[in-house]
């Protein structure tokens, strides 16, 4: 099965915009679309688990220890970090690498920065 992207919040919107241009069968929900804006972390992970979406955020300094917490409790489809200085190209490019390569399995519990 193939990889299923959430993105978070504070998730740069034109990555999710490209990679669904480059590559139309790409499930990207975006944080609007999902319901997640405003909300803390332990909920979004909690709704990307339970979409079965791995989560793509910008936010390395609280997400990657809440993400910790809460695989300590229940299981989780991933987490990809992307620098917010990385150029959405490349970003991009990671992203459908990941979709493209990968089956979710491989992303259960795992956190994954950018650039690969």
């Amino acid at each position: 099965m193939r990889v299923r992207f959430q993105a978070d919040a504070d998730l740069n919107l034109i990555i999710v915009l490209a990679a669904v241009r480059r590559e139309p069968a790409i499930d990207f929900q975006t944080a609007l679309a999902a319901g997640l804006v405003g909300r803390p972390d332990l909920e979004v992970l909690a709704a990307a688990a339970g979409e079965g979406r791995a989560l793509v955020t910008h936010d390395h300094k609280t997400m990657p220890d809440h993400f910790a917490e809460f695989i300590a409790k229940e299981n989780s489809p991933g987490l990809l970090v992307v620098p917010q200085h990385l150029p959405v190209s490349v970003a991009v490019e990671d992203l459908l690498g990941i979709w493209g390569a990968t089956e979710a399995e491989e992303w259960v519990n795992r956190i994954c920065y950018l650039p690969l």
